[in-house]
Order: structure tokens, then C-alpha cells, then sequence
């Protein structure tokens, strides 16, 4: 028989809690700055006590009156978080998917890659465009007297994708629309004539085909070629030109007039602006006689400085009475304390993490892509001392504008290929790929196999199908592909 025995042991642990303070300093520092302006915004609204800083107001605000309890207050709380904060606490809350291999931030082919103020701003040259919408509308208005035809009509007008083709089965959406498909059909003939010509197409051919009839070239062979437009997307001519039984010559003409349509109708209207990446980190170049290397500083112009405003929160406790005066007082006076403090760490994170980037990736910002040097995240946090999941936050979402343009954060960090001092970024050699491809002689059409070569012989060690992965990834053709479209061309 066991026997049970009761005993008192002392045991030492150590455990990170996570206070309310820590996580919104986590919170904070995975915001970009134009969420984290919102927040501010939001919290300005709420607390009295918070202010943004202005020139008349960063004397009043930062330099608290004499008061025993503010002073008290605020060196308890500066030394609670500067002793809580280390940078690893977000080691405990779970890491977001991480795409090492994703690109520059898409922007604009006027994108500018200074930081000068431009002349107008952007809303500025915005004008007024009518939308696809209303065009059709208006011309349905036109066409059709029946109250029921434009009911029906508006409705088809609704369910046009973005290139202005209707992909919807006449049959189900006729069920859908509570029509018979002879109306429907009927209604959708008429609008196929709306301008722009192809609109209310099924496909592609069918929108070719409708800009076709109206130029009146829809002919036997045109229709031929329509019907094979995956032989003209591959550039198989040879087999392309037996099917339409034309030669060579007759089908580049027919090629030419296929070019000269528009595949899109719906593009020319609906202009959508397209939010810009605004940078979170501005990079610039030091002049010599300032050292020369580069400068790493926050988007100010994105970003308000927000400062507590003790002299107002000394003239309303002089006439707080209640208790629970007293304690919304120093409930909000301790929370815009913390938000002040949270955001001035977020922005040393921010300027350490974004720093040791623009150290590590020095070539890439002289030289260009192809010196583009494999990092990864614990690269960085062993660099400051960092976990690894604080650096993940600070880069996801976050974009920096260099002299070469705007790049997300995360972008600096892709995968090696090679071991040591021999080791190539991915995306280095990707770049060096589409160089080699660019440059290639049109009667010398440059194999995967090929590239291999050429790479390894400049001490890039890559496997043929980590060239064709690579090539498919840029969008470039093969090298029986590409040798069609300049045999073509």
C-alpha cells in the first residue's frame, strides 16, 4: 500500500509577462505609419491629456510642472519600461507568414524616386471620368423604351468583370435575372453594339471578333485565327497560318490588325486610384563634407508627434475633488505616458532594424539588384540583439524610399544560394538571369541548360531547374518560346 505525504519545496522561475503596456508596444511596432496615424488619431480623441506636437506647444508639453505626483509618475513609468522592454517580447505572440521571396513595391511609371516635394500634389491632377456605368446607362437609356429591358439591361451592366466581358452562362442568368433566354439573348445583341465595340463579350475571341465585324474584316480566315488564338499566344505561326489557310505573309497582316484591337473595352473607364506605398523610412545619401554614407530616418510627414500635456493635467487636478476624478486623472495621465514612450521605442526599433539593412545591403544600394547580398531575419536580430519575431514586425508592411526607389522592408531579405563566401542572393541571381536573357543574340537563343554555364562560370553554383523556376517567375518565355517570338518579330 502507497503511502502519501505532503512536503513544502521552494522553486525559482523565470517568466516573461506580457502587461497590457507590452503588448501595445508590440501592437504598435507592427503597424505601418499610416495605421499607426489613425491610431494616434483615435487616441488623441480619447485621452485629453494627449496633444500633438506643434512649435508652440513642445516647450509647455515637455517639460512638466513641478508636481511630486507627475514627476513621480512619470520616472516610475519611464523606468518600468525601459527595464520591461528589451525588444524580445514578441518572442511569445505568434509570428506572421513570412514570403521571403516577394518584390519591390509596385508603383506608378511616374513614381519618383527623390524625396523633393512635387510641385502639385496628386489629388490635384485628378479629374473627373465618367464611368463605365454611366456610359452603358446612358446608352441603354437610348436604346431601349421598355421599363422591364432597362431593368434587365442595368443588371447585365452590373455584372461586367473589369475588362468588360459578361462570363455568366445566358441560360443560368437568365434564371438568376427571372427572364426567358430568348429576352435575355435578345437584350444582350443589342448591347453587344453599345460602345465601346466588344463589350458584353463571353471571351476574348468574341471581343475580337465584335471590333473585327464592325471594321469589316471578319473574315474566314480571321474567324480561323480566333478560333486558335493559343497557337498565336505560343507564336506557332507555322501551324497557325496551315489552320487558316493563308501564308505567311497574309497571316502577319492578319497578326498586325489582331494587335491594333483592344482585348480590354472596360479599360479606358473606371480609373481606379490605386493606393501608393507611402515610405515609413526615408533613406538619402550624406554629403562628403558631412562623412558621406547614407542617413536613416522616419517619414515625419506620415507620422505626428504626439507629447502629454502635463500643464493641463496640473490645472484640472487642482480641481479634481471626487476620487474617481482623481483616479481618470491619473488613469489617462498613465496611459499617454505609456503611448508616448511605446511610440518613441517603436521608432529606435524601427531606425536600428532599418539601419543594419542599409549596412548589410550597402552594394545593392551602389551597385543595383545583382549585388543584392542573402539575409535573413536572424541576420539582422543578432545584429542589434533583437528577437527575431521583433525584426519580422518591423519589416512586414513597412517600406523604405532609397535613391533606387521604394522597397519594402522585407524585400532585403531572401534565401542563399551556395554556402560561405560564394553564396548569391536569390534575388540577385534572378536579376542576372533576366541580364543574360536581355542580352541574349537573337540567333543564339540561350538555353536553361546554357545559363547554367554562363552562371557557373561566374561562381554562381544553381541547378537547371532552379533556372527555370527563376525564369517562370520573371514571366520570361523558354528558349523555344522566346526563339518563335524573335523569328517573328
Amino acid at each position: 500500500m502507497s503511502e502519501f505525504s505532503q512536503r513544502l519545496d521552494l522553486r525559482q522561475s523565470q517568466n516573461l509577462v506580457m502587461t497590457p503596456q507590452m503588448q501595445q508596444a508590440i501592437k504598435l511596432l507592427q503597424m505601418g505609419n499610416m495605421e499607426l496615424a489613425e491610431y494616434i488619431e483615435e487616441a488623441l480623441e480619447q485621452n485629453p491629456l494627449l496633444e500633438k506636437a506643434s512649435d508652440e506647444n513642445d516647450n509647455a508639453a515637455e517639460d512638466p510642472p513641478d508636481t511630486p505626483a507627475s514627476a513621480e509618475t512619470q520616472d516610475d513609468m519611464d523606468a518600468a519600461f525601459d527595464e520591461g522592454w528589451t525588444g524580445n517580447e514578441a518572442d511569445n505572440v505568434a509570428l506572421p507568414d513570412f514570403d521571403a521571396g516577394s518584390g519591390m513595391a509596385t508603383i506608378g511609371a511616374g513614381g519618383n524616386a527623390s524625396f523633393d516635394p512635387m510641385e502639385e500634389g496628386f489629388e490635384s491632377r485628378l479629374s473627373e471620368s465618367k464611368t463605365l456605368r454611366d456610359h452603358l446607362t446612358e446608352q441603354m437609356n437610348l436604346s431601349f423604351d421598355d421599363p422591364q429591358d432597362r431593368t434587365i439591361g442595368a443588371l447585365l451592366i452590373d455584372r461586367l468583370d473589369e475588362s468588360g466581358y459578361l462570363r455568366d452562362d445566358p441560360t443560368l442568368l437568365a434564371e438568376k435575372l427571372g427572364c426567358s433566354p430568348e429576352r435575355l439573348n435578345r437584350l444582350l445583341e443589342r448591347m453587344k453594339q453599345c460602345d465601346p465595340t466588344g463589350i458584353f463579350a463571353r471571351d476574348l475571341a468574341e471581343c475580337l471578333a465584335l471590333q473585327l465585324a464592325e471594321k469589316g474584316t471578319l473574315d474566314a480566315p480571321m474567324r480561323a485565327l480566333l478560333d486558335n488564338l493559343a497557337l498565336l499566344g505560343t507564336h506557332d505561326h507555322a501551324t497557325l497560318a496551315a489552320r487558316c489557310g493563308v501564308n505567311d505573309t497574309y497571316l502577319k497582316d492578319m497578326i498586325a490588325e489582331i494587335r491594333r484591337l483592344n482585348p480590354k473595352p472596360a479599360g479606358a473607364f473606371d480609373h481606379l486610384v490605386v493606393q501608393t506605398a507611402v515610405p515609413d523610412v526615408l533613406m538619402k545619401r550624406l554629403p562628403r563634407n558631412l562623412g558621406g554614407g547614407w542617413r536613416v530616418e522616419l517619414n515625419a510627414e506620415t507620422l505626428p508627434r504626439v507629447l502629454v500635456n502635463r500643464t493641463y493635467y496640473t490645472e484640472v487636478a487642482q480641481h479634481a475633488r471626487t476620487r474617481r476624478d482623481k483616479a481618470y486623472l491619473n488613469e489617462q495621465l498613465t496611459a499617454a505616458g505609456w503611448l508616448v514612450r511605446a511610440l518613441d521605442q517603436r521608432a529606435k526599433t524601427i531606425l536600428k532594424v532599418a539601419g543594419e539593412i542599409v549596412e548589410q545591403q550597402e552594394g545593392f544600394f551602389l551597385y543595383g539588384i545583382e549585388f543584392l547580398r542573402p539575409m535573413t531575419l536572424r541576420d539582422i536580430a543578432e545584429k542589434i540583439a533583437m528577437h527575431e519575431s521583433t525584426v519580422s514586425r518591423v519589416t512586414t508592411g513597412k517600406y523604405i524610399g532609397t535613391p533606387r526607389g521604394l522597397f519594402e522592408l522585407k524585400f532585403f531579405f531572401s534565401t542563399a544560394l551556395g554556402t560561405g563566401d560564394d553564396a548569391h542572393s536569390a534575388e540577385a541571381v534572378k536579376a542576372r538571369i533576366k541580364t543574360l536573357i536581355d542580352g541574349e543574340d537573337p540567333r543564339k537563343i540561350l538555353s536553361d541548360d546554357k545559363i547554367v554555364t554562363l552562371l557557373t562560370a561566374e561562381g554562381i553554383a544553381i541547378a537547371r531547374r532552379t533556372v527555370a523556376k527563376y525564369r517562370e517567375a520573371l514571366h520570361i518565355p523558354s528558349s523555344v518560346q522566346r526563339r518563335r517570338i524573335k523569328k517573328n518579330s
